[in-house]
């Protein structure tokens, strides 16, 4: 047998086997179809929670990966983006020029952007940062405090990550997104938390 053969006849068996092994495992079947779906997104579902309907402002801190730490306490009296992401999730690079954007928009009139990361290693998020411009910090929360902060109060699902919130000056969340963030959207939600005394 040549070479060649050899060669077709190995993928052909390894193709098989592949197929056989993915059958019943859906994320098995996206890592084969290489569709970079190793993520559950959110719905799109978009809430927002009329002022006396909020509830208590939320509670975290972290580690940023350029350095120093955050708290929830440090961004009081400013509406703040809280963007929950990580680097292979595709619908995170889909929404990041978008969130870039607002940031620059918004950041003269007070309003703070925050990425929360999920998953990654600094080289890997600052790479992501790199790639998409993005000028606003992130935490570094692999080990899943902010995450387990918020979604013990039900506000972040673990599972759909991007979720973006937008937290009032009180520093409540006046909104949810679950999924991408539509850019003229989450731009309406800011735009209405600014506009609350």
């Amino acid at each position: 047998m040549s070479r060649r053969s050899l060669f077709a006849a190995t993928g052909a068996v390894l193709a098989v086997g592949l197929a056989a092994c993915t059958a019943n495992d859906p994320l098995a079947k996206q890592a084969v179809a290489g569709d970079n779906k190793g993520f559950v997104a959110g719905d799109g579902s978009v809430t927002e929670y009329a002022a006396n309907k909020r509830s208590a402002p939320v509670d975290f801190s972290g580690t940023l990966f350029k350095g120093g730490t955050v708290s929830a306490a440090q961004l009081r009296g400013k509406v703040t983006v809280l963007n929950f992401w990580y680097a292979a999730c595709s619908p995170c690079r889909l929404e990041a020029p978008d969130l870039q954007a607002l940031h620059v928009e918004f950041e003269p009139k007070g309003v703070e952007f925050l990425g929360v990361n999920i998953r990654d290693e600094a080289p890997t998020a600052e790479a992501f940062e790199r790639t998409f411009k993005l000028t606003y910090p992130s935490i570094m929360d692999k080990d899943g405090g902010v995450l387990l902060a918020l979604s013990q109060r039900d506000l972040v699902k673990p599972s759909a990550v991007p979720t973006t919130l937008v937290l009032d000056k009180q520093g409540r969340v006046s909104a949810r997104l679950l999924g991408t963030a539509d850019k003229g959207t989450l731009k309406a939600l800011i735009i209405s938390a600014l506009a609350e005394k």
